[in-house]
């Protein structure tokens, strides 16, 4: 069981890191916007993982806090970005 946790930690590790480099380097707005995304899900998986192996819930309120952020956060830039374009 330690080294499904291991692999799936270093999985998850480098996947945060390709989000995080698409986040600094991205060429546009929507780059950004969609890594952002990508390393909220991945930290929701990575938290998710850490409550399966651990056998509790207490980080659920934090998954389901970390799930508004990640739908508003798209949505308020899905809003604002077209009316950029515009001008």
């Amino acid at each position: 069981m330690t080294i499904v946790a291991i692999v799936a930690g270093i999985m998850l590790g480098i996947g945060a890191l390709c989000a995080v480099y698409r986040i600094v380097r991205g060429p546009s707005v929507l780059d950004r916007v969609i890594a952002s995304d990508v390393l909220v899900a991945t930290i929701m998986c990575a938290l998710g993982a850490e409550m399966a192996f651990n056998r509790h819930t207490d980080n659920l309120p934090v998954l389901l806090v970390l799930a508004l952020f990640g739908v508003l956060g798209s949505l308020s830039v899905a809003r604002f970005l077209p009316k950029q374009d515009r001008a």
